[in-house]
């Protein structure tokens, strides 16, 4: 496996994202996940961003998008998500990324109105649009595991059922989340359900109860026994570390750093780590 860092991270502390780039090299991370808008970017923010990459040797392996419209019930919503996703794919395409890393949105008023059955529906079919499109640009879609009590997709198990129904195997993977399946206190066993099914893997810490995207080591997140268990299904992709909300902005390149010594520590004992 290679270790990543979602490039979110720097964002707080307000520096430029060429810097941002040139420090996650300078850590020794061997690639790069980039979290931008492709209707909040232009055509040379991408260009820099590309090309900063390239002449560092840092692969651009993911994007992520948040898109919770796929899922809301009204038709012209779902069309703006359909059409703003498939910009994020082209987007990868132009980074030439692995996959775009796919949030998906949440039932909405407590389940009570619209039945989660036909919201769950509207969910498959636009994710399987999109990952038409993607199958055409030779890419691949990682949904991620959320870890809140609405989250459409918020188990090992509603998400084997979801990429079954979408029924693209190839396209359309998982995003194993290792902090979001300890919150949701998904067993490790449950891991070997996403055997062939993974395409991306995020690593961070939390305490527990409540989403934190801390440094490994930080908190109480059996992040060995997951990643060790990830590792069995025959997953050697990337491990990308997610990070967000230091406590001290301006020290920010310490917390990356922490971040991806302890990471690489439960890699390299695990010999899971590849040059």
């Amino acid at each position: 496996m290679k270790l990543g860092l979602i490039n979110s991270a720097w964002a707080q502390a307000g520096r430029e994202t060429a810097w941002g780039i040139r420090t996650t090299k300078e850590i020794g991370f061997d690639t790069i996940d980039v979290f931008a808008d492709p209707l909040d970017t232009d055509v040379r923010d991408r260009k820099l961003i590309k090309d900063e990459a390239d002449a560092l040797g840092l692969p651009i392996i993911s994007v992520a998008c948040v898109a919770l419209g796929l899922v809301d019930f009204n038709p012209s919503v779902q069309r703006f998500h359909v059409d703003r996703v498939k910009s994020y794919l082209d987007m990868c395409y132009q980074f030439e990324a692995k996959n775009l890393l796919l949030v998906l949105g949440e039932y909405i008023w407590q389940q009570e109105v619209i039945p989660p059955a036909e919201q769950w529906q509207i969910g498959v079919e636009n994710t399987r649009k999109v990952g038409e499109y993607a199958q055409s640009l030779g890419l691949e879609i990682a949904i991620e595991l959320e870890p809140f009590h609405l989250s459409l997709i918020n188990s090992v198990d509603t998400m084997v059922r979801f990429l079954g129904e979408v029924g693209l195997p190839e396209t359309v993977r998982a995003n194993c989340d290792i902090s979001h399946l300890d919150l949701v206190k998904a067993p490790v066993a449950d891991i070997a359900k996403l055997k062939g099914l993974i395409s991306h893997v995020h690593v961070s810490d939390c305490d527990g109860k409540v989403h934190g995207d801390l440094p490994p080591g930080r908190g109480v997140t059996p992040i060995r026994d997951y990643l060790a268990a990830i590792q069995q299904t025959g997953f050697d992709g990337v491990v990308s570390i997610e990070l967000e909300y230091s406590p001290e902005p301006e020290r920010i390149v310490e917390w990356v750093t922490e971040a991806y010594t302890e990471t690489d520590k439960i890699m390299q004992s695990l010999g899971a780590r590849s040059g």
